[in-house]
């Protein structure tokens, strides 16, 4: 299975960071539901075009928040995630994004109404009514 994470050497960013940073989403958004097996620590490093002791360090970590076990012999697989965790992630994800941008406004000198008026446009935009109806999601459209 290919794990759809995507790394930049170019990236300020330690590549073991955007790399346990993009499998602990796809793990708490529960698109890598519990029981994946996830890629052997050598075959992750090979696709990915880093070390293996990258790779070691990112499923040791995510194995510490219990997102990861693994077993001897057989392999890492995705732990279970409790639905009231996985909410309060989904929750915390959109607050910090929220967070993060209202600091861009103020560091930009916007007043709060065209922080609003930015922010609704853009819901508008990536997040029409109807596509909130139908349940999809307002994911990455351009």
């Amino acid at each position: 299975m290919r794990i759809p994470i995507q790394v930049s050497a170019e990236s300020a960013e330690p590549m073991y960071h955007q790399i346990e940073v993009q499998l602990r989403s796809l793990i708490w958004s529960g698109r890598l539901p519990e029981g994946t097996l996830l890629p052997s620590i050598r075959e992750f490093a090979q696709e990915l075009g880093c070390s293996i002791i990258t790779i070691r360090r990112v499923y040791q970590d995510l194995e510490n928040e219990g997102l990861l076990r693994t077993r001897q012999g057989t392999g890492t697989f995705v732990a279970a995630v409790g639905a009231s965790e996985r909410e309060r992630y989904r929750v915390d994800a959109v607050i910090e994004a929220f967070r993060a941008a209202i600091e861009t406004a103020k560091q930009v000198q916007c007043s709060r109404e065209e922080t609003i008026a930015i922010f609704e446009r853009c819901l508008n935009q990536w997040m029409p009514r109807d596509a909130a109806k139908d349940g999809e999601e307002g994911g990455e459209r351009e």
